[in-house]
Parts: structure tokens; sequence; C-alpha cells
């Protein structure tokens, strides 16, 4: 497909950052941010999130507990959106699925997208790692496509092994 959006750079220390952050919400969702430069071709610095799912506030699915769904804390949000004009924005959101699998569902595409006008609702890529009970499987970095009227995969990450949990 022709037209695919341009992967921002993921240094892989900044993804073994994630992967841990992964393996250390496990069983619950993991959540955060990547920032860079707005110009620049990579990221530089990870932003993990406090999920607060458990605290039953996702205003898309409410009954998912933090092992299905994640959701960012208020100060959190704040701090995502005041970061989005600064000269290091967040410029990939990433958060994981602990059932091994690592792609975009039906919710995340629901709330990355702008219900007004139906691009993407933040300027930022989509990073989803797949981890379960014994390793990191892998992570998809997906971004929205004006072809495709939605988000598509742009690159593939290998995952980490052995993880043994807690």
């Amino acid at each position: 497909m022709s037209g695919l959006p341009k992967p921002i750079g993921i240094p892989q220390t900044i993804l073994d950052d994630v992967y841990a952050h992964a393996r250390d919400a496990f069983p619950a969702e993991a959540c955060g941010w990547l920032e860079g430069p707005k110009n620049g071709a990579d990221v530089t610095h990870a932003h993990p999130c406090e999920n607060v799912q458990s605290q039953g506030t996702h205003p898309t699915v409410a009954g998912r507990g933090e092992e299905r769904a994640y959701i960012f804390s208020a100060a959190d949000v704040i701090a995502f959106n005041e970061g989005i004009d600064t000269d290091e924005p967040p410029r990939i959101i990433y958060h994981s699925h602990p059932n091994g699998r690592a792609y975009f569902s039906d919710t995340d595409t629901n709330v990355a997208t702008n219900q007004w006008d139906g691009g993407k609702m933040y300027p930022v890529q989509q990073l989803v790692v797949g981890i379960d009970a014994t390793r990191v499987v892998g992570a998809v970095l997906f971004d929205w496509s004006d072809d495709a009227q939605g988000f598509v995969e742009i690159q593939r990450f290998q995952g980490k092994v052995p993880f043994l949990g807690k």
C-alpha cells in the first residue's frame, strides 16, 4: 500500500524501557508516551503513566478491568496536553495488551480517532506491546492513514524473553 506514514524512530533503549514498563504492569495494561524533538526522526524519552482503569472511570468502556483497558490519570492527561506545543512533545502513545497480541483494537481506534473530523485525535503515532506471562511477544507501531481512513500498521518490533512475571 503506498502512502503509509513514516514511522518515528524508537531507539532500542527506549523500546526496552517500554517493555520493562509492560512487564512491571503485567497483568494490567501499561500505558504512557514517548517524547522527542517535534521535527526529529526519533523519540528520546519514555514517559510511563499510571493506568487508572481500575478506578472505573474509562469514558468508553467503564466496566473493563485494567487487564483489558487503560486510561491515563488526570495528571498525565494534563501533562500530555501541555507537552503538545513544546519543543519535545509526545510523539507516540504506547500501551500493552497482556493477552500477548499487539494489535489496534476497536476500542483503541475509537479512543484515538477524532470524533469530529474522523482523523487521529492527537498528532502522535500509537505503539501497542503484546505481552504474556512468559515474554514480551513484540510490538507494533500504528499511525493514521488518509488512504485507508484508519490506523494502519507501519512497523513491527521483536519482543524480549524471558519474562518471569513479578
